[in-house]
């Protein structure tokens, strides 16, 4: 479960939020160009945005929407590749992973990385509404 507190600030993007996995308690802060993380009573961590696209914190649909909303991908448009700077939960390890975002009409976006794809559903805000076998808004 995830619960986040999201504004958007001159097409910037910034949030709060606190998932809930099986065995962990996570809270984040996201800014333009900086992503905290603190794995409750474990470790936390502060990231600069550096040369990548975005950051994409895993578990968290919310991330999945910046592509969408910079380069307002639901418009249409052809496939665009990112490099992300991903955060995986609950490790924390951080490693590079470049993403591919292909707007499919509809308000559907099919997000591939590596040999994963699925095909994501959003709200005419641009945030994410279903992603199949992750999250659904409620």
């Amino acid at each position: 479960m995830e619960v986040a507190h999201v504004e958007l600030r001159h097409g910037e993007l910034r949030a709060e939020g606190t998932q809930l996995g099986a065995t962990y308690e996570l809270r984040y802060r996201l800014w333009p160009t900086t992503l905290t993380v603190d794995l409750v009573g474990e470790s936390s961590l502060k990231l600069d945005l550096a040369d990548a696209d975005f950051f994409d914190l895993g578990w968290s649909p919310l991330f999945n929407s910046l592509p969408v909303l910079r380069d307002d991908l639901l418009t249409g448009g052809s496939a665009r590749a990112y490099e992300m700077r991903w955060v995986d939960v609950p490790s924390l390890r951080v490693e590079r992973s470049e993403q591919r975002y292909e707007p499919l009409g509809g308000n559907i976006v099919r997000f591939a990385a590596g040999t994963f794809s699925a095909e994501i559903a959003f709200d005419d805000a641009g945030f994410v509404v279903d992603y199949p076998g992750l999250a659904r808004r409620v």
